[in-house]
């Protein structure tokens, strides 16, 4: 053997660190690009900051997002759970944190972190549905049709029929009596499944004799959705499918 000669086992105990460390760079980035396009376009992770979704979602619950049912012609339908962007004061103290380390920030930003500074919310009136509350029953009626809730919403006091609505409005003194809508093209009216705790479309609705007040602030922009809840992550011990109920199908298309 020459000195010109290279021994190929030298050279590739030469070549291994630099060729590891590169397979490892380039595995890091393929993995943060998927995991990019999978937040933008198909799923991204949530975690739930307040009371307003009990008893269904819970605080610290960690949820997941699809995005492809709304994607195109398809839109957010009665009874969907959904997260949503603040569309304009809409964000407490609790729901607009964020996570606190820089580590969980970052991780947050490429879809491995669940994601705080957003709004979860039930779809209860979509473009054209004119809201009511309530019936004798003390039930929602959406174009007419009463929706009976009783299966996702918080109890109102902790009783069921204790006379109290399923959809009163947080004002100085609680009311039962107010109507919404129509719903304007493009927007829909959201309500949190914990009635008493939730500020929602109801919340914002102009109050009688309001002199400053935009009537499209009770709604939320379409565009404006992030996406549909299918599925409670954790704690695994609570993970399941979440569903949307079958207590609008009976409510006919706006007159």
């Amino acid at each position: 053997m020459t000195s010109t000669d290279t021994d190929p086992v030298e050279s590739a105990r030469k070549q291994t660190p630099f060729k590891a460390i590169r397979e490892t760079v380039l595995l890091l980035a393929f993995a943060i690009i998927l995991a990019l396009v999978v937040k933008t376009f198909f799923v991204q992770s949530f975690y739930i900051p307040s009371e307003s979704m009990e008893p269904g979602l819970i605080v610290n619950d960690r949820i997941l997002v699809q995005k492809p049912s709304y994607w195109g012609s398809g839109g957010p339908q009665r009874g969907d759970v959904i997260v949503f962007d603040d569309p304009g004061g809409w964000l407490n103290g609790l729901e607009s944190s964020q996570p606190m380390s820089l580590m969980a920030r970052g991780l947050a930003k490429i879809g491995l972190y669940p994601t705080g500074g957003h709004l979860v919310k039930r779809v209860i009136g979509v473009a054209g549905d004119t809201i009511k509350c309530c019936d004798e029953q003390g039930r929602l009626m959406v174009n007419g049709q009463p929706i009976d809730e009783s299966d996702f919403i918080e109890p109102q006091n902790g009783k069921k029929g204790t006379g109290k609505c399923d959809g009163p409005m947080p004002s100085g003194q609680m009311s039962c009596h107010w109507t919404a809508g129509p719903v304007p093209a493009g927007m829909v009216f959201v309500m949190g499944d914990n009635r008493n705790d939730s500020a929602d479309s109801s919340v914002h609705l102009c109050r009688p004799n309001a002199t400053k007040c935009n009537e499209d602030d009770a709604y939320v922009p379409v565009d404006d959705i992030v996406g549909k809840v299918f599925a409670l992550a954790w704690p695994t011990g609570r993970a399941h499918i979440v569903h949307t109920p079958d207590a609008f199908d009976d409510v006919p298309d706006p007159s």
